[in-house]
């Protein structure tokens, strides 16, 4: 089974198995790695905001221009920024390494 790791706030690297055909948002809650996810994966936030480690950037489908629009509204938006919610793990991405940011923001809680 393909593999993923987070590494956390502070640092702490978790690897935990990545079942092919779930997303990283999805998987992460499967395994109580704090992200928030607060649409449920359906691209109406940025809370599942994360940065992809190294060359696997390059690897990964690039993101769509909704998720573009989307990662637009997060906070410490980076050069590899994508949304949790929108990679979807296959063998291929066996070994995938991204880190959380440190702050996300929920929209959808903001008046």
């Amino acid at each position: 089974m393909p593999k993923v790791t987070f590494i956390q706030r502070g640092g702490v690297r978790k690897e935990v198995d990545a079942p092919d055909g779930f997303s990283l948002l999805d998987i992460a809650h499967r395994n109580d790695i704090d992200i928030e996810g607060a649409c449920e994966g359906s691209m109406a936030c940025s809370t599942c905001h994360i940065v992809v480690e190294g060359d696997w950037f390059g690897r990964l489908k690039p993101p769509s221009e909704e998720e573009e629009d989307m990662l637009d509204l997060a906070f410490g938006l980076t050069r590899t920024s994508r949304l949790g919610c929108q990679i979807v793990m296959s063998d291929e991405l066996d070994g995938l390494t991204v880190r959380l940011p440190d702050t996300t923001r929920n929209l959808l809680l903001e008046e």
